[in-house]
């Protein structure tokens, strides 16, 4: 795998007790305020950023950060020092045996999987380079969640249930993959899940409150229909990931309360 591009693969990191999400653009961000700028240019100028796709050089990605339209971060020097990273530091940590307790990372735009912009068997190496160095890192691993996914289905048809949650819809299913010492082991899941399920999972296990009032995270988890386990009888709703996991570390045959996590 080619080494990644330093301005192109932001790490998003959390601390305990702290939590973030991510979405593909700022216009589907009910979480930061009503007033971050976002502004369509209506110059003939060159965008700058056509211009490096064309050279194929590297470009930073001005849309996939979402923390760039928090002045809570933005516009303080010590926050984006502790929590916009580059994916290089994600690998340093990792190759030392620990990381933050929530990381997002983000492959640049010629390896994030994206249909017809990227190529896939290079996201699939920056896969398995998290997977090997968590295998190098058994106590870490052990403790490690590692969720696999894309940010939208990017045209590739998908005939799923789309749950109309809220004023921007859903989109086609995309696969999502977790690999982790405490998933069930080949479950396939067929609870309706949502990009805001990450977050879910993230504020139940750290017992933290939704974000806002109004965001997707605030959704119940769904009460699947007998004749379409996919399709909640209390939409909208998504799910917070725990079906897909069982907590037994001491293997009793119990999972862990949540009181306990």
């Amino acid at each position: 795998m080619p080494p990644m591009s330093r301005n192109m693969a932001p790490c998003l990191t959390c601390s305990p007790g702290a939590s973030s999400t991510r979405m593909e653009h700022p216009d589907r961000m009910p979480i930061w305020s009503d007033n971050f700028p976002c502004r369509q240019s209506t110059s003939s100028a060159i965008d700058p950023v056509d211009v490096l796709i064309g050279t194929g050089g590297d470009w930073y990605c001005d849309i996939c950060n979402p923390f760039q339209y928090a002045t809570s971060i933005m516009g303080d020097p010590v926050q984006r020092k502790a929590h916009i990273k580059d994916a290089t530091d994600f690998f340093d940590e990792l190759s030392h045996g620990h990381l933050p307790a929530v990381s997002y990372l983000k492959p640049d735009s010629f390896g994030d999987g994206h249909p017809a912009s990227s190529k896939l068997d290079i996201f699939e190496g920056i896969v398995q380079r998290v997977l090997d160095g968590l295998k190098a890192h058994p106590e870490l691993a052990e403790s490690t969640a590692f969720f696999i996914t894309f940010d939208e289905g990017g045209g590739y048809y998908d005939s799923g249930y789309m749950q109309p949650l809220d004023f921007f819809g859903d989109g086609p299913r995309i696969p999502m993959i977790i690999v982790s010492p405490f998933t069930r082991g080949g479950h396939i899941s067929h609870i309706y899940a949502d990009h805001a399920s990450f977050l879910k999972f993230i504020e139940r296990n750290w017992h933290l409150k939704p974000l806002t009032a109004r965001s997707r995270d605030n959704l119940p988890n769904p009460i699947a229909a007998p004749a379409n386990l996919y399709m909640p009888l209390n939409s909208p709703a998504v799910s917070d990931l725990f079906d897909m996991f069982h907590f037994d570390r001491d293997q009793d045959h119990h999972d862990r309360d949540d009181n306990d996590r």
